[in-house]
Parts: structure tokens; C-alpha cells; sequence
């Protein structure tokens, strides 16, 4: 098997580029995590996906991966641009908790989803007050060429860079109109790095420094922390589009100053060769944030009845370049193609002669890809030049679902074999998911699944004598208590509590 070069769009140049690791043979990934000042919501998690299905490719691709997220637990103020409150000082105001028992406790919800959706382990989590220090002594590092201070803290003059803000082309008044009008400011674009404590103020989080006492700007945070793990240039970093407009050209910014000051016709000088952007999430009434009508976490996925891999699912039938709409329907739909695979697979696996699914696990990309007979081969072929063509996961699933739904005992071999090959990228965790693993019960719900097999069976036997009087009575029972009977299902799923 011949691999397609891998080409990724950078949204610095806005072009597609094949990909070539700054280290031979390692492939080296930042990407923006969460400030744990509350739960995330369903689009914060698909950035996540995204960077996981990168991730998996790179590996897929044979390079070694070394992933860092980090957590943002100090710096990042109220508006994303450069202005108000520090959300998690706000939060533990608001909670009267310590500030350092938020971000545990939101950190480890994170993580929580994270698990749920199957995304890889990182090589490094970064915390950001893990950090302080080496921000201060970045800071320092620049401020003579690059900064000024006025009485609020240490401002980037963003004016001794080249090339300021072409990652979002938008060197606007209404883009610069986003960022903290300050007085004293220099350049309407320029952006805090050290903020300093106001006078008659006490903050949770605050750090000596040759600027007075305060914390660090949110854009500081990952400048450095990509740095001290990755080294600069790294390979790719990730984000939100969101990102595009404000944090990352000012991260880049930042590391022209530390590193050099040329400019960006030179990828390498922004710190990463490449920069990447997934889409928003978009209910129809617009963005999805938190503070926009019924607040979409995972949890409430789950708490609906819905598995939590049905929503990566929806993720990947969709371009991480492109606008995803989410809908209950949507994310049914994406249930349902899910429980199409988990069956093919079961099925296979089920009936495997020679080898267990576990043997055939360990054995190494090679092997299995001589277990593939000519048409699996041409799916794997289709699967390999989807994914190398900017992650196009939608095409991908395609050629996925055309191997594994070859008919025929004899080819249950090639079916898991390629189902292992292909879900290393996709991420779905279809040689261990099963079909009960999928029907999850809603929180709502009072009736057992005893109760509600008890009744089908009861129901059967009507139908069985012909007594469609009894079998409608209780299928009236069961919708009374939120119970749909779906008979005639294609997929054999017999019940669903909706």
C-alpha cells in the first residue's frame, strides 16, 4: 500500500500544503484547550474531535505524535478579544469557591468528555499556572523591543512585527473595534501581556512581577507553553475559527518578537509551520455558545438518551473546514448510521474462524493489510486519499461503509481487518462498541428495561395469535411511559426510549 502525501490547508497562507514534519519522522501538535471556567458545550468538543482526528492521521501516516493541550486556568478575560474580567476570577466570585476548586472541578469534567468521545490521551496536558514563571521570563524577554507600560499592565505594540494579523485578514477598524479600548494605547490592536493587579484590588491569582503584581494575558499563555514543550518552529497548531481572529494572531505576534521579528511569507517565523481551524457548531438560532438558549453540553446528550459517539459521528460527517448544523434529528440520524456499523462489525467479529478479534488487533498495519481481499483494498485505497486530502472524514466514512458491508462469511476476515485499519482514524471505537452499549437510557425515563422487554414479549405473543386489540393496548402502554416500539426497524432495534 502506497500512502498519499498528506495535504493540510493552512490557514495562515489559505492554501492547501502537503505535509512535511519540521523533525523527521515526528510530528509535533499544539492545540488551544479549555479555560475550566465552566463546562464545555457541544462545539467546544468538536474542536477537540478535530484535533484527535488529526492527530490519528499523523499516526496513521507512521509519524511518532507528540500532542499538547493546554489548560487555560488563569488570564482568559470575559471577552475572547482583550477585555473585561478573568473568566475564572468571575466564576469563583460568582460560586463564592476557591478559584483553584473551579478549575479542578471543571478541568475534570473536561476530561470527563473528552474520555467520552473517544479522543487520544495528548503527550502532555499544560496548565497554565504550572507556567508563570516562564511567561514572566518571556515577557521579559520582549519587553524592551516590543512593549510598553501604562498604568494596567505591559501592552504589545503590535506595530514592531511583520506582517500583524494576516492569519485573520482583518486589519479593520471593526475587527480592531473587538479589543479593549484603553487609554494610552498606542495602536488599537495592541494587546496586554502582563496585567497588573488595580490598586485596592486582591485577586486569587496574582504573581510578583518587574511590572507589579498580576497575571499573565491569555494570549501569553500559549506562546509559551507551546514553546517551552514543542520548541519553535513546531508543526501544526490547532484551534477554534475563532481563534483565527484575535488569540492566534497575537500568539504569532508574540513569537515573531521572541524568536525573530521577519515576516509570515515565512510560515516558520508565526512559531508552527501550520495553522488549522475547525467551524463552528451552529444551532438554526445561530453560534453556539453558553449563553445562548438550552446550554448543549455532552452530558445532556447522554441525559436524552443519545450515545456520546453518535455526536463524533456527526462531527466526521461533516469537514472540520465547514459549518456544522446541529439538530436532535441530525444527531438521531447519526445514532442510527452508527448502530449500522457497530452491527457490520459485531457481526464480523462474531464470526471470525482463525483469530480472535484481539489477536487480530495486535498485528501490525502490514499484516492486515494482506488479510484484505481486492475490493477492501479499494475502499482502504479510497479511505487513505479522503483522509490525506485535508482530513475529509465525510468522504472517508464513505469508503468505510462500502468495506464493511461486503456480504459473505468468507469475508469476515477482511472486514475486521479493515474495520481495525480504518477506525484508527475515525475514532469510534467500533471493535469494542456493541449494540447495547448504544441504547442508552434517557435520565427521564421511569420504566426498566425488564418492564419494557417483559411487555414486547407479552406483545409478541398477541400479535402471534392475532389479537391486535391486545398487541395496540400495550403498545399504548409503553407510549404513555415514553416507550417508542419501532416495528418493522431494518436495524432490529425493536424499542426506543424517546
Amino acid at each position: 500500500m502506497t500512502d498519499a502525501p498528506l495535504k493540510l490547508f493552512n490557514s495562515l497562507t489559505r492554501s492547501l500544503e502537503v505535509f512535511e514534519p519540521v523533525h523527521a519522522g515526528e510530528a509535533r501538535v499544539y492545540t488551544c484547550g479549555p479555560t475550566v471556567y465552566n463546562y464545555p458545550h457541544i462545539g467546544n468538543m468538536r474542536a477537540y474531535v478535530f484535533a484527535d482526528v488529526l492527530g490519528r492521521t499523523l499516526s496513521w501516516k507512521g509519524l511518532k505524535l507528540t500532542h499538547v493541550i493546554n489548560i487555560t486556568d488563569v488570564g482568559h478575560l470575559t471577552d475572547d478579544a482583550d477585555a473585561g474580567e478573568d473568566k475564572m476570577e468571575k466564576m469563583a466570585a460568582e460560586r463564592a469557591q476557591s478559584i483553584w476548586d473551579i478549575a479542578e472541578h471543571y478541568k475534570q469534567a473536561y476530561w470527563a468528555d473528552v474520555k467520552a468521545l473517544n479522543i487520544r490521551q495528548p503527550a502532555q496536558w499544560t496548565v497554565a499556572t504550572d507556567y508563570v514563571p516562564q511567561m514572566i521570563t518571556f515577557a521579559k524577554g520582549i519587553a524592551d523591543k516590543h512593549c510598553y507600560e501604562l498604568e494596567s499592565g505591559l501592552y504589545f505594540d503590535v506595530s514592531t512585527v511583520a506582517d500583524y494579523g494576516r492569519l485573520a485578514r482583518a486589519n479593520t477598524e471593526e475587527g480592531e473595534g473587538r479589543i479593549e479600548a484603553v487609554e494610552g494605547k498606542r495602536n488599537a490592536a495592541d494587546f496586554a501581556i502582563w496585567r497588573k493587579t488595580p490598586a485596592g484590588e486582591t485577586r486569587q491569582m496574582e504573581w510578583d512581577s518587574p511590572w507589579g503584581k498580576g497575571a499573565p494575558g491569555w494570549h501569553l499563555e500559549c506562546s509559551v507553553m507551546s514553546g517551552e514543550v514543542l520548541g519553535f518552529p513546531f508543526d501544526i497548531h490547532t484551534g477554534g475559527i475563532d481563534h483565527r481572529e484575535i488569540h492566534h494572531p497575537n500568539e504569532i505576534a508574540q513569537n515573531q518578537a521572541h524568536c525573530c521579528t521577519n515576516g509570515l511569507d515565512d510560515p516558520r517565523n508565526s512559531g508552527a509551520k501550520i495553522w488549522m481551524h475547525n467551524n463552528f457548531l451552529v444551532e438554526r438560532s445561530g453560534k453556539m455558545s453558553k449563553s445562548s438558549g438550552e446550554f448543549l453540553r455532552l452530558q445532556l446528550l447522554i441525559d436524552k438518551g443519545y450515545h456520546p459517539l453518535a455526536y463524533r459521528l456527526m462531527c466526521l460527517q461533516a469537514h472540520y473546514r465547514s459549518e456544522l448544523e446541529f439538530s436532535w434529528e441530525g444527531l438521531q440520524a447519526a445514532l442510527t448510521r452508527l448502530k449500522r456499523m457497530v452491527m457490520a462489525v459485531e457481526s464480523s467479529a462474531r464470526t471470525l474462524q482463525q483469530i480472535s478479534v484481539d489477536e487480530m488487533q495486535l498485528l501490525g498495519r502490514e499484516e492486515l493489510f494482506e488479510r484484505l481481499e481486492d475490493r477492501t483494498r479499494q475502499c482502504l485505497e479510497r479511505f487513505e486519499a479522503a483522509i490525506s486530502d485535508d482530513l475529509n472524514t465525510a468522504e472517508a466514512l464513505v469508503a468505510f461503509e462500502a468495506a464493511i458491508g461486503i456480504k459473505g462469511a468468507a469475508f469476515v476476515d477482511t472486514i475486521v481487518a479493515s474495520a481495525i485499519l480504518m477506525d484508527s482514524v475515525l475514532g469510534l471505537n467500533l471493535l469494542s462498541l456493541t449494540r447495547a452499549d448504544l441504547r442508552i437510557r434517557p435520565k427521564s425515563a421511569t420504566i426498566t428495561e425488564d418492564e419494557i422487554e417483559a411487555a414486547l414479549a407479552r406483545r409478541k405473543g398477541a400479535r402471534a395469535a392475532k389479537d391486535f386489540a391486545a398487541s395496540d393496548a400495550i403498545r399504548d402502554e409503553l407510549t404513555a411511559q415514553g416507550v417508542e416500539v419501532m416495528d418493522g426497524d431494518p436495524l432490529g432495534w425493536e424499542w426506543k426510549l424517546g
